[in-house]
């Protein structure tokens, strides 16, 4: 692919003066402990949902320029005032907005004023000299004219004047936000004084969650997203956006019962998101909820529910047709179903999905219907019958496929697969491939549910995966697989991070080098200094996901910071109906918000509690369940399981020594910002290391109930302290990290899974636990 001679043409001239300043700190006394301190004395305690507040109102532009930096040999420098940036008056609303956004920009982050000069035509924009010109293709004669589809655009450069122009209102809107991440990363208004480049989209739409909660997108967040590329949200999961519940509240179906619950959506919340998202050129995506029967009736209700949503909401651009919520008679995976039941099933939920695309077609053809078949058995051995429910589609559908779920891997000779969303592997899973290929067989577009910059299940509870080289690896095999639409992240959601800035670079043609882009952005968080040893600490951490086996929304990934030590059995915290008319277990299932009573902080999947009558190792099961190694007969899943947990968390220790190094060393207007990098990987880490602790200590305490020899049931009493002494001194430091990053823990499916009030409960069981271990050395039995 050619690269430009634009931004990083200078790139050997900043990169060696980057490299030539040393770190004030020797990576052997960034100890774990220096680092603590100097999180503690740094950063401020902020209570849960502060950063929530911050997103929501916090400005989106924020002081950028380094007043130490100056411009380097080829570089061009827009003064600190003089210039117009010049536009058409009377423009789209969202050319009006970037336009304005760009000019706060200017002024709040590179202390640069522009004055807006608005004309009613942009004839001779080629002779406006000091100016700064945005258009469109229509609006800017003679320029533009390799611009080929929406969104892409054009930016050219000489020493008196910045053009930027699209091929339609969005393409100039992201060449304005292009030229701010130049600048971000050149800390300064400085950008190479011939930059040429033609740019563009790979991606028909960008679509996200929202990592702040369900219908809770802020125009600040909205703005976010814009610049990072996102074009699309997908909002009101789970409800029909026009508030119609007939589904759920008669169908008698599992999962009508299990959407009951979820939350009434009024139409007049998603009229006023559509509106504000198009300021910002985001469409709005929506799902359809309907239990499909096959039936006449069935199918009118259908058409009547349809032609509803497009009479209420004519700018909804595309509705998701996710199986969790639009089925046929019986919902479910298909796992262990017969192939004529599964083939069955797919016609007349095909039959639906065409339903939806006539009612939708008949009033707007550019509406698009995205069909998701998530929960039908993606295991590599499906291939046949994932490619048969692509056979069955209407051609002016497009399938949404779910990019990993399913991908196999293999650990010392054992054959696992992806369980949920995870990064570990790049993808795309072998029923994802071949489906791509049914799809394009057909001449079909084909968009994907894929992860790139967090994971939807995989270490849910942090805002952002520090795993650039690998998640570099996903966006070029989705490249090379012709994706064409995304969804790129389910509930876990959308935050800034350098990550999402990452990903932008490389949903256009002509990005950077990656390791271009990766260096400036290293320095720019880390100082000048720190630039070779973040990027050591990225390939570090990037190496060491991809030998995570825990793949899926579990307690390991998700929750093991959070989850005690159990050694007896401990007294319940929440009310019990064991003795009751009323089914315990359905309480605290379904109806009761499924938690566990020994541990009710988060849903109980999300916990791991023994079985405490020593019948069954829950170690054992929850490592063959994660990891999807289905094949073992009866060879003992949990060794190899731990050993690469522990490969994992190993690989990720080394990349924290420099990474910590880094930010220990970072000039003080860096540090903060730093430091906070910086938790974010140390608190991955420590839930790998918190996962292999819990699962180890419930084996070796199987292991004590059946030894009868008092030598080594002390060996294993011996062991079972360390590894509790370990995860208070792990706790400690999780606790501070989530005092001081209230983003930690956070998922909106639960709010929070993790809070420092439940760290600090699960420290004083880990007390209480040692005692019993010590009463255990007491007793006359092991």
């Amino acid at each position: 692919m050619k690269r430009s001679a634009g931004l990083f043409a200078i790139a050997p001239f900043f990169l060696l003066a980057w490299s030539t300043a040393a770190p004030a700190l020797a990576q052997s006394e960034a100890t774990t402990e220096a680092f603590a301190r100097e999180v503690e004395r740094v950063l401020p305690e902020e209570k849960p949902y502060e950063y929530h507040k911050r997103l929501s109102e916090g400005p989106v532009h924020t002081p950028r320029r380094d007043a130490e930096a100056r411009t380097q040999p080829g570089e061009m420098e827009l003064p600190r005032q003089g210039w117009k940036l010049v536009c058409r008056r009377q423009g789209s609303q969202i050319l009006d907005n970037a336009v304005r956004d760009f000019q706060d920009y200017l002024e709040k982050s590179m202390q640069v004023r522009v004055e807006l000069d608005a004309r009613d035509s942009l004839e001779g924009w080629a002779a406006l000299d000091r100016s700064i010109v945005v258009g469109t293709r229509e609006q800017l004669p003679g320029c533009g004219a390799t611009l080929k589809a929406a969104k892409d655009y054009e930016i050219v450069a000489t020493p008196q004047r910045l053009v930027v122009c699209g091929y339609d209102e969005r393409g100039a809107m992201y060449g304005l936000y292009n030229l701010e991440a130049r600048m971000n990363l050149r800390e300064g208004p400085f950008l190479p004084a011939d930059l040429k480049t033609v740019r563009h989209s790979l991606y028909d739409v960008r679509t996200v969650m929202s990592w702040m909660g369900w219908m809770e997108w802020p125009d600040m967040l909205l703005s976010h997203l814009a610049h990072d590329g996102f074009d699309g949200i997908f909002a009101s999961a789970f409800a029909n956006p026009n508030g119609d519940r007939t589904t759920v509240e008669t169908s008698t179906d599992f999962y009508a019962r299990l959407i009951h619950g979820i939350r009434r959506q009024d139409p007049a919340r998603v009229q006023d998101l559509i509106r504000r998202a198009s300021r910002f050129g985001i469409k709005v995506y929506a799902p359809v909820i309907y239990q499909y029967q096959g039936t006449p009736e069935s199918e009118a209700e259908l058409r009547r529910l349809v032609r509803d949503l497009v009479r209420q909401f004519p700018d909804i651009r595309g509705y998701i047709l996710l199986t969790e919520g639009f089925w046929y008679k019986k919902w479910g995976g298909g796992h262990g179903a017969s192939r004529e039941y599964l083939e069955d099933w797919a016609r007349n939920w095909s039959r639906a999905v065409g339903i939806v695309a006539e009612e939708c077609h008949r009033v707007d053809k550019t509406i698009e219907i995205l069909p998701w078949e998530y929960n039908i058995d993606f295991r590599p051995q499906n291939v046949d019958v994932k490619r048969y429910f692509v056979r069955q589609l209407p051609a002016d559908t497009i399938p949404l496929l779910t990019w990993e779920n399913g991908k196999s891997f293999e650990i010392d000779g054992l054959q696992g697969h992806l369980c949920d969303y995870s990064i570990s592997q790049v993808g795309p899973a072998e029923v994802t491939a071949a489906q791509i290929e049914e799809a394009h067989g057909r001449g079909m577009k084909v968009y994907t549910n894929g992860d790139t910059f967090v994971c939807g299940a995989q270490l849910q509870t942090v805002p952002y995966h520090p795993f650039p080289y690998q998640w570099h690896e996903r966006y070029r095999a989705m490249e090379k697989h012709g994706i064409k639409g995304t969804l790129e992240s389910w509930s876990t959601g959308y935050t800034p991070s350098f990550q999402t800035e990452l990903r932008a670079w490389f949903c256009w043609s002509d990005p950077p080098p990656l390791e271009d882009l990766l260096a400036a952005m290293a320095a720019r968080r880390f100082g000048s200094g720190g630039k070779d040893m973040v990027l050591s600490a990225w390939r570090l951490l990037s190496e060491g996901i991809r030998l995570l086996p825990d793949t899926g929304p579990n307690m390991g990934t998700s929750n093991a910071i959070g989850n005690p030590l159990f050694f007896q059995e401990p007294p319940v915290r929440t009310a019990t109906f064991h003795h009751s008319w009323t089914d315990h277990e359905a309480w605290m299932g379904y109806l009761g918000g499924r938690i566990n009573p020994y541990w009710p902080f988060t849903l109980s999947r999300l916990v791991f509690c023994p079985d405490f009558t020593n019948q069954t190792n829950r170690a054992e099961g929850y490592a063959r369940a994660v990891s999807g190694i289905e094949s073992a007969g009866q060879t003992k899943i949990l060794p190899v399981f731990l050993k690469y947990l522990r490969l994992a968390a190993d690989r990720m220790g080394e990349g924290l020594v420099p990474y910590r190094a880094a930010a220990l060393a970072a000039p003080p207007p860096k540090r903060a910002d730093a430091l906070r990098e910086v938790i974010v990987a140390e608190q991955i880490q420590r839930m790998l290391l918190s996962d292999h602790a819990i699962l180890e200590f419930e084996d070796l305490r199987l292991q004590l109930a059946a030894e009868q020899e008092r030598t080594k049931a002390a060996a294993l009493l011996d062991r079972m302290e360390t590894i509790v002494r370990e995860e208070i001194a792990r706790t400690e430091l999780s606790l501070l990290a989530a005092t001081r990053d209230s983003r930690l823990g956070f998922q909106f499916e639960c709010d929070y899974v993790y809070t420092p009030f439940c760290l600090r409960e699960k420290l004083e069981s880990l007390r209480e636990t040692l005692e019993q271990l010590a009463d255990c050395r007491k007793t006359d039995k092991p």
